[in-house]
């Protein structure tokens, strides 16, 4: 890779019932136990006449975020590719995605009542 091109990573992960589809600059295994770091996020420019609101709310949820920590059972894939595309929000329905299960904080019920 060459000094002045810099790496593009598309981020595909899940969050609340939507699969989001994001791109950014730089990616890498956080401090925090089982979470992904991921840094610069890059959308398209606002010189396109065509607005896609997907693209815009993303660009809104994320405005002002320098980092995010997505959840390792979150991230469906991350692929390096030579340019950014345009950013997403999916519904999951009708996917062939299943959310990989998750509990409660405290852990899955014992089945016992308390």
């Amino acid at each position: 890779m060459s000094k002045g091109k810099q790496q593009i990573f598309r981020v595909i992960f899940v969050n609340q019932g939507q699969v989001y589809e994001v791109y950014a600059r730089e990616i890498f295994q956080s401090e925090l136990y089982g979470f992904i770091e991921v840094e610069e996020f890059v959308f398209g420019e606002r010189t396109q006449v065509v607005v896609d609101p997907s693209e815009e709310k993303l660009k809104a949820e994320f405005s002002g975020v320098k980092r995010s920590y997505l959840p390792m059972h979150s991230i469906i894939r991350i692929d390096e590719v030579e340019k950014e595309g345009v950013s997403k929000i999916c519904d999951s329905a009708g996917s062939t995605v299943t959310p990989f299960p998750h509990f409660p904080v405290g852990g899955p019920s014992k089945g016992g009542s308390s």
